[in-house]
């Protein structure tokens, strides 16, 4: 599951190798919360409490590092 750095904080974005027939997307798990959001247009995919304060945080950072993410996605993917 590789990891892609974005800045400091508790979580840990990253992809699984196995969501290959799914579109591009991101996991972040924070503790035992988890979410996954898609990134072509960025939106919430699932969620496991985490709150909506939290994820809309989330959301933020992702669009804001949105290059970041869909270049660690491509170089994983190939």
């Amino acid at each position: 599951m590789p990891t892609v750095r974005i800045g400091p904080g508790p979580h840990r974005y990253f992809f699984y190798s196995f969501d290959c027939c799914e579109p591009m997307q991101v996991h972040i798990q924070r503790e035992r919360k988890l979410c996954k959001f898609w990134l072509e247009r960025v939106s919430l995919a699932r969620n496991a409490g985490v709150s909506a304060q939290e994820l809309n945080g989330l959301r933020r950072t992702i669009k804001n590092n949105l290059p970041v993410i869909k270049e660690a996605w491509h170089e994983h993917r190939g």
